[in-house]
Protein backbone atom coordinates (compact mmCIF):
# COMPACT_ATOMS: atom_id res chain seq x y z
CA UNK A 1 0.00 0.00 0.00
CA UNK A 2 1.02 3.52 -0.59
CA UNK A 3 2.54 5.74 1.95
CA UNK A 4 0.50 8.69 0.13
CA UNK A 5 -2.20 8.21 -1.68
CA UNK A 6 -4.73 10.99 -3.91
CA UNK A 7 -7.88 9.61 -5.07
CA UNK A 8 -10.21 11.83 -7.47
CA UNK A 9 -8.81 14.89 -5.02
CA UNK A 10 -9.73 18.56 -6.05
CA UNK A 11 -9.80 21.58 -4.00
CA UNK A 12 -11.52 24.55 -4.48
CA UNK A 13 -10.71 27.93 -3.07
CA UNK A 14 -13.69 30.24 -2.47
CA UNK A 15 -13.41 33.83 -3.99
CA UNK A 16 -15.50 36.82 -3.93
CA UNK A 17 -16.48 36.12 -8.03
CA UNK A 18 -17.38 31.96 -6.34
CA UNK A 19 -14.91 28.95 -6.08
CA UNK A 20 -11.50 28.76 -8.08
CA UNK A 21 -10.73 25.02 -8.61
CA UNK A 22 -7.03 24.86 -7.89
CA UNK A 23 -6.85 20.21 -8.25
CA UNK A 24 -9.41 18.62 -10.23
CA UNK A 25 -9.18 14.73 -10.02
CA UNK A 26 -5.48 14.73 -8.86
CA UNK A 27 -4.26 10.57 -8.40
CA UNK A 28 -1.20 10.16 -6.92
CA UNK A 29 0.63 7.38 -5.00
CA UNK A 30 3.77 7.43 -3.20
CA UNK A 31 5.54 4.12 -1.64
CA UNK A 32 7.71 4.41 1.70
CA UNK A 33 10.98 5.85 1.35
CA UNK A 34 10.19 7.26 -2.27
CA UNK A 35 11.88 10.52 -3.35
CA UNK A 36 9.15 11.48 -5.38
CA UNK A 37 9.09 15.63 -7.39
CA UNK A 38 6.43 17.29 -8.47
CA UNK A 39 7.03 19.98 -11.72
CA UNK A 40 4.86 21.58 -13.85
CA UNK A 41 3.86 25.58 -14.80
CA UNK A 42 3.25 28.01 -12.29
CA UNK A 43 -0.26 28.32 -10.72
CA UNK A 44 -0.69 24.24 -11.21
CA UNK A 45 -1.28 23.62 -7.76
CA UNK A 46 2.15 21.89 -6.56
CA UNK A 47 2.00 24.18 -3.27
CA UNK A 48 -1.99 23.34 -3.23
CA UNK A 49 -0.86 19.37 -3.18
CA UNK A 50 0.82 19.91 -0.49
CA UNK A 51 -1.15 21.99 1.72
CA UNK A 52 -3.91 18.61 0.71
CA UNK A 53 -1.08 16.14 2.04
CA UNK A 54 -0.16 18.06 5.18
CA UNK A 55 -3.38 18.41 6.44
CA UNK A 56 -3.50 22.29 6.29
CA UNK A 57 -6.64 21.97 3.65
CA UNK A 58 -9.30 19.83 3.41
CA UNK A 59 -10.14 18.36 -0.25
CA UNK A 60 -13.60 19.72 -1.68
CA UNK A 61 -13.39 16.21 -3.11
CA UNK A 62 -12.18 13.02 -2.98
CA UNK A 63 -9.52 11.36 -0.48
CA UNK A 64 -5.68 12.29 1.19
CA UNK A 65 -4.51 9.07 2.81
CA UNK A 66 -0.94 9.01 4.60
CA UNK A 67 0.48 6.23 6.06
CA UNK A 68 -3.05 4.50 5.77
CA UNK A 69 -5.18 6.85 7.56
CA UNK A 70 -7.54 9.91 5.77
CA UNK A 71 -5.79 12.44 6.62
CA UNK A 72 -8.27 14.63 8.69
CA UNK A 73 -6.09 17.75 10.12
CA UNK A 74 -2.55 18.70 10.39
CA UNK A 75 0.06 15.94 10.63
CA UNK A 76 2.58 15.62 13.60
CA UNK A 77 4.43 13.23 11.54
CA UNK A 78 5.92 15.81 8.62
CA UNK A 79 8.61 18.30 8.02
CA UNK A 80 8.63 21.21 5.89
CA UNK A 81 11.07 23.49 4.72
CA UNK A 82 10.43 26.72 1.98
CA UNK A 83 11.96 28.58 -0.35
CA UNK A 84 13.21 31.25 2.62
CA UNK A 85 14.38 29.33 5.47
CA UNK A 86 12.09 31.25 8.16
CA UNK A 87 14.64 30.89 11.18
CA UNK A 88 13.52 33.38 14.36
CA UNK A 89 16.69 35.46 13.85
CA UNK A 90 16.80 36.08 18.03
CA UNK A 91 17.06 32.21 18.39
CA UNK A 92 20.57 30.75 17.77
CA UNK A 93 20.87 28.31 15.65
CA UNK A 94 20.59 25.13 17.82
CA UNK A 95 17.48 26.85 19.05
CA UNK A 96 16.20 27.04 16.18
CA UNK A 97 16.74 23.33 15.27
CA UNK A 98 14.88 22.75 18.75
CA UNK A 99 11.89 24.39 17.80
CA UNK A 100 10.09 21.85 16.64
CA UNK A 101 10.63 19.60 19.60
CA UNK A 102 9.22 22.29 21.75
CA UNK A 103 5.81 21.99 19.45
CA UNK A 104 5.56 18.35 18.59
CA UNK A 105 4.67 15.01 20.95
CA UNK A 106 6.06 12.99 22.58
CA UNK A 107 8.74 15.28 22.07
CA UNK A 108 7.66 18.53 23.88
CA UNK A 109 6.91 16.07 27.00
CA UNK A 110 10.33 14.91 26.84
CA UNK A 111 12.20 18.17 26.12
CA UNK A 112 13.10 19.15 29.85
CA UNK A 113 14.24 15.48 30.93
CA UNK A 114 16.20 14.48 27.50
CA UNK A 115 17.49 18.08 26.51
CA UNK A 116 21.12 17.04 26.38
CA UNK A 117 20.11 14.20 24.62
CA UNK A 118 17.95 16.35 21.78
CA UNK A 119 21.40 18.70 21.71
CA UNK A 120 23.46 15.90 20.92
CA UNK A 121 21.43 14.79 17.98
CA UNK A 122 20.98 18.49 16.38
CA UNK A 123 24.71 18.83 17.03
CA UNK A 124 25.02 15.66 15.27
CA UNK A 125 22.69 16.49 12.29
CA UNK A 126 24.71 20.45 12.16
CA UNK A 127 27.93 18.27 11.46
CA UNK A 128 26.20 15.89 9.10
CA UNK A 129 25.35 18.98 7.04
CA UNK A 130 28.94 20.59 7.52
CA UNK A 131 27.79 22.89 9.90
CA UNK A 132 29.95 21.92 13.42
CA UNK A 133 30.62 24.45 15.86
CA UNK A 134 27.85 27.08 14.29
CA UNK A 135 25.04 25.96 17.09
CA UNK A 136 25.56 29.12 18.93
CA UNK A 137 26.25 31.64 15.92
CA UNK A 138 23.10 33.37 15.19
CA UNK A 139 20.57 33.41 11.43
CA UNK A 140 21.83 36.72 10.67
CA UNK A 141 25.27 35.55 10.81
CA UNK A 142 24.85 32.94 8.35
CA UNK A 143 24.95 33.22 4.50
CA UNK A 144 21.71 31.82 2.63
CA UNK A 145 23.37 28.46 1.99
CA UNK A 146 24.24 27.73 5.41
CA UNK A 147 20.68 29.29 6.84
CA UNK A 148 19.09 26.42 4.07
CA UNK A 149 21.06 23.79 5.91
CA UNK A 150 19.94 24.69 9.46
CA UNK A 151 16.27 24.79 7.84
CA UNK A 152 16.75 21.13 6.42
CA UNK A 153 18.16 19.96 9.64
CA UNK A 154 15.07 21.17 12.25
CA UNK A 155 12.90 19.86 9.20
CA UNK A 156 14.22 16.48 10.56
CA UNK A 157 15.34 16.95 13.94
CA UNK A 158 11.88 14.91 15.26
CA UNK A 159 12.35 12.11 12.73
CA UNK A 160 9.37 12.70 10.16
CA UNK A 161 7.88 10.05 8.05
CA UNK A 162 8.11 12.33 5.57
CA UNK A 163 9.39 15.34 4.22
CA UNK A 164 7.85 17.91 2.39
CA UNK A 165 9.76 20.61 0.28
CA UNK A 166 8.19 23.59 -1.48
CA UNK A 167 11.25 24.70 -3.59
CA UNK A 168 13.96 24.65 -0.41
CA UNK A 169 16.97 26.20 -2.89
CA UNK A 170 15.16 28.38 -5.22
CA UNK A 171 16.54 31.51 -4.08
CA UNK A 172 19.85 29.86 -4.00
CA UNK A 173 22.94 30.64 -6.82
CA UNK A 174 23.91 27.87 -8.88
CA UNK A 175 26.89 26.42 -6.83
CA UNK A 176 25.32 26.43 -3.39
CA UNK A 177 21.87 24.90 -4.76
CA UNK A 178 24.20 21.84 -6.09
CA UNK A 179 26.26 21.57 -2.74
CA UNK A 180 22.42 21.40 -0.86
CA UNK A 181 21.63 18.58 -3.72
CA UNK A 182 24.14 16.54 -1.98
CA UNK A 183 23.76 17.60 0.92
CA UNK A 184 20.04 16.71 0.75
CA UNK A 185 21.06 13.29 -0.93
CA UNK A 186 23.02 12.38 1.87
CA UNK A 187 20.35 12.88 4.37
CA UNK A 188 18.01 10.75 2.56
CA UNK A 189 20.19 7.86 1.60
CA UNK A 190 20.75 7.97 5.48
CA UNK A 191 17.28 8.17 6.60
CA UNK A 192 15.32 6.94 4.25
CA UNK A 193 12.45 9.21 4.99
CA UNK A 194 9.55 9.83 2.35
CA UNK A 195 10.46 13.00 0.43
CA UNK A 196 7.74 15.38 -1.38
CA UNK A 197 9.85 18.06 -3.72
CA UNK A 198 7.91 20.76 -5.07
CA UNK A 199 10.23 22.47 -7.75
CA UNK A 200 10.71 24.53 -10.86
CA UNK A 201 13.83 23.27 -11.57
CA UNK A 202 14.00 19.94 -13.56
CA UNK A 203 17.63 19.35 -13.09
CA UNK A 204 17.14 19.50 -9.20
CA UNK A 205 13.98 17.17 -9.98
CA UNK A 206 15.92 14.73 -12.01
CA UNK A 207 18.84 14.84 -9.99
CA UNK A 208 17.13 13.85 -6.78
CA UNK A 209 13.91 12.26 -7.17
CA UNK A 210 13.25 8.63 -8.00
CA UNK A 211 10.23 9.39 -10.02
CA UNK A 212 8.56 12.40 -11.10
CA UNK A 213 5.09 13.43 -11.80
CA UNK A 214 4.06 16.03 -13.97
CA UNK A 215 0.80 18.55 -13.48
CA UNK A 216 -1.34 20.13 -15.90
CA UNK A 217 -2.09 24.02 -15.95
CA UNK A 218 -4.87 24.81 -13.63
CA UNK A 219 -7.00 23.04 -12.47
CA UNK A 220 -3.87 20.97 -11.70
CA UNK A 221 -4.24 17.45 -12.22
CA UNK A 222 -1.25 14.39 -12.76
CA UNK A 223 -0.19 14.02 -16.18
CA UNK A 224 2.75 12.25 -16.30
CA UNK A 225 4.64 10.08 -13.93
CA UNK A 226 8.49 9.30 -14.80
CA UNK A 227 10.45 6.63 -13.05
CA UNK A 228 14.00 8.18 -13.02
CA UNK A 229 16.56 5.02 -13.28
CA UNK A 230 19.40 6.93 -13.13
CA UNK A 231 22.20 4.76 -10.78
CA UNK A 232 22.39 5.83 -6.82
CA UNK A 233 24.61 7.36 -5.08
CA UNK A 234 24.50 9.73 -7.84
CA UNK A 235 27.16 12.54 -7.83
CA UNK A 236 26.94 15.89 -10.10
CA UNK A 237 28.64 14.35 -13.01
CA UNK A 238 25.35 12.78 -13.70
CA UNK A 239 23.98 15.85 -15.00
CA UNK A 240 26.19 15.86 -17.77
CA UNK A 241 25.15 12.26 -18.66
CA UNK A 242 23.07 11.74 -21.94
CA UNK A 243 20.37 9.64 -20.37
CA UNK A 244 20.12 12.54 -17.72
CA UNK A 245 19.81 15.36 -20.67
CA UNK A 246 17.12 13.42 -22.28
CA UNK A 247 15.16 13.15 -18.83
CA UNK A 248 15.22 16.99 -18.33
CA UNK A 249 14.57 17.51 -22.15
CA UNK A 250 11.10 15.33 -21.82
CA UNK A 251 10.48 17.34 -18.58
CA UNK A 252 10.80 20.07 -20.17
CA UNK A 253 9.00 19.60 -23.46
CA UNK A 254 5.92 18.43 -21.57
CA UNK A 255 5.37 21.22 -19.47
CA UNK A 256 5.81 23.53 -22.36
CA UNK A 257 2.84 21.22 -24.38
CA UNK A 258 0.54 21.66 -20.65
CA UNK A 259 1.20 25.65 -21.22
CA UNK A 260 0.36 26.16 -24.29
CA UNK A 261 -2.89 24.35 -24.02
Amino acid sequence: MAFVRLEQTALAYPTRDGDVLALDNADLAIQAGEFTAVVGPSGCGKSTLMRLVTGLRRPTRGHVIVDGREVVGPLKFVGMAFQNATLLPWRTVLDNLLLPLEIVEPHRSNLRRRRREYVAKAEHLLETVGLARFGRKYPWELSGGMQQRVSLCRALIHEPKLLMLDEPFAALDAFTREELWCVLRDLWQEQRFTVILVTHDLREATFLADSIHVMSARPGRILHRHEIDLPRPRDLEICYDQRFVDIVHTLRQQIKGVRQR
